[in-house]
């Protein structure tokens, strides 16, 4: 078994809070993070297998990059994500949920190879680790 991480970048906005709460409350919960406010996202996403002995990759990175491109950055690059992503209704758009979304939106769409992790870095010292519904 095999492991191998690929990197993708976006941007995006998110804003704490909720509607129901008045402005004071979700201030004092959420402090800065209630105010509308970008990200420069790094995206790592593992994928495990067997190494292919005809081509001695675990994965077609093309087809990996397709799937997370056309799953993932077109729908969260630029975005407001609880307001541009329907999935995020009811949810805080926080990195603990956004790899969950992220994981959902791909995992049975890779082929060959099996989805191992979503590590999404939000800041140089926030990072977040996803392994799956099933995990631990």
């Amino acid at each position: 078994m095999q492991f191998l991480t690929k990197t993708f970048y976006f941007c995006a906005a998110h804003q704490y809070g909720h509607s129901d709460w008045s402005d004071l409350k979700n201030q004092k919960v959420f402090g800065d993070d209630a105010k509308v406010h970008g990200h420069n996202y790094s995206l790592e996403i593992t994928v495990k297998g067997e190494l292919d002995p005809s081509t001695g990759f675990i994965i077609d990175l093309g087809h990996l990059k397709k799937i997370v491109d056309k799953h993932i950055i077109k729908i969260m690059d630029h975005a407001q994500i609880e307001r541009d992503i329907s999935w995020f209704k009811d949810k805080q758009p926080s990195s603990e949920n956004m790899v969950v979304f992220i994981w959902e939106s791909i995992e049975n769409k890779i082929k060959k190879a099996k989805l191992h992790r979503v590590r999404l870095v939000e800041t140089p010292t926030i990072k977040t680790d996803y392994y799956g519904p099933s995990c631990c």
